[in-house]
C-alpha cells in the first residue's frame, strides 16, 4: 500500500498520519479503559470488607436470635423437708391476690375484711382456699397440699384476728401424746 501525499491544505495536522496508526489508537482506546476497569473491579472485592448486617446468617448470630429469652427451674423440694408452714406457704402463692385484695380478696391483716370469715371457722376457710370461692381459683391456682392451704388460710385469718392454730403435719399429730 502506497501512501498518499500529503498536502497541506487546513494547517492542521493530527497526531495519527497513517492507518496503521489510527488502528493502534483505536484498540488502545477500547483495551486500556477495559483494562482498567476490569483492574478496579478485582482491586475492590479482593478485600474482605464487612458490611452492615453481612453476618446476619453468622453461626453465632442465629444463636443468639433464637436463644431462649427465659429459663424455667423447677425446685424440688426434698422428701425430709415436710410441709411449708403457713407463712411460707402465704407468701408462695396467697399474697400475689391478698396484698393488693385483687377480685375482692381479703387484704392481708384487714381485720375488718376477714372478722366474718373468721365467724365461719378455719375448716370452712380451708375448704374454701382448697376448693376455690367466688372469684378464687382452687388452690388460689397454685399446687399446694391441702395441710399447706390449711396453714396458710390460718395465718391468714391470725393475722386478720382470729386465734387459730396452725394445723399440725399427720405424722406429727400422731407422734404427739
Amino acid at each position: 500500500m502506497s501512501q498518499a501525499p500529503q498536502t497541506q491544505e487546513s494547517g492542521h495536522q493530527g497526531p495519527i498520519s497513517t492507518p496503521q496508526q489510527l488502528m493502534v489508537a483505536v484498540a488502545a482506546a477500547f483495551i486500556i479503559p477495559v483494562a482498567i476497569i476490569v483492574l478496579l473491579v478485582m482491586y475492590v472485592s479482593s478485600h474482605s470488607q464487612k458490611a452492615a448486617g453481612s453476618d446476619a446468617l453468622s453461626a453465632q448470630a442465629t444463636a443468639d436470635r433464637i436463644m431462649p429469652v427465659g429459663t424455667v427451674q423447677i425446685k424440688l423440694a426434698s422428701a425430709n423437708a415436710g410441709p411449708r408452714s403457713g407463712e411460707e406457704a402465704y407468701k408462695a402463692q396467697c399474697a400475689a391476690c391478698h396484698d393488693a385484695g385483687m377480685l375482692g380478696a381479703p387484704k392481708f391483716g384487714d381485720a375488718g375484711a376477714w372478722g366474718s370469715r373468721i365467724g365461719q371457722g378455719l375448716t370452712t376457710l380451708a375448704t374454701h382456699a382448697i376448693k376455690g370461692f367466688n372469684a378464687m381459683p382452687a388452690q388460689g391456682g397454685g399446687d399446694m397440699s391441702d395441710l399447706e392451704i390449711t396453714r396458710a388460710a390460718a395465718f391468714m385469718a391470725n393475722a386478720g384476728g382470729a386465734k387459730f392454730e396452725e394445723p399440725a403435719a399427720p405424722a406429727a399429730a400422731a407422734s404427739a401424746p
